[in-house]
């Protein structure tokens, strides 16, 4: 079953696109698998599903994985580029992304 309602072919050419350590940038990823022109509601969707804990937050463990939610063989994020997705997500400074952050960050 597609992503929130994301187009699988959509989805690979995103994964494909930063399959290499340190290639991945959020505002290409969720251009590309089409997050990015999704309503807030299905953006909101996306989020419940990496918010694995359903905590309301991404935490920096879950962001590592990120890429996972999207496709099971898909790497994880190396440090650098979860904490620089953190940093980009995070508006508030608390060391997580909210809902809102993470709807803005989709949007950017």
């Amino acid at each position: 079953m597609a992503f929130a309602g994301l187009n699988e072919a959509d989805i690979k050419a995103a994964i494909d696109g930063c399959a290499a350590a340190d290639s991945f940038d959020y505002k290409k990823f969720f251009k590309a698998c089409g997050l990015a022109g999704k309503s807030s509601d299905e953006v909101k969707k996306a989020f419940g599903i990496i918010d694995q804990d359903n905590s309301g937050f991404i935490e920096e463990e879950e962001l590592k994985l990120f890429l996972q939610n999207f496709s099971a063989g898909a790497r994880a994020l190396t440090d650098k580029e979860t904490k620089t997705f953190l940093a980009a997500g995070d508006s508030d400074g608390d060391g997580m992304i909210g809902v809102d952050e993470f709807a803005a960050l989709v949007k950017a």
